[in-house]
């Protein structure tokens, strides 16, 4: 019985996966149209970085946006 091959790495995420934005929040609604998923709104707070629990895609705020006040 020969070895099973070892799992390949995560593949790495393309730019096209990650959404630059400049603003404190984001609305995602999949981007499928009727294939897409609810519209939610995704605020950033403090982090850099969100992804949507629908579609997993990932937005990255731009470098010298303000965070968002919570408000």
């Amino acid at each position: 019985m020969e070895p099973s091959p070892s799992p390949s790495p995560a593949p790495s995420l393309a730019a096209s996966d990650r959404h630059l934005v400049t603003t404190p929040e984001v609305a995602c609604d999949g981007g499928g149209g009727a294939l897409g998923h609810p519209l939610v709104y995704l605020a950033f707070g403090k982090a850099t970085e969100i992804v949507c629990p629908y579609c997993s895609r990932h937005y990255v705020r731009a470098g010298g946006t303000k965070a968002g006040s919570g408000h």
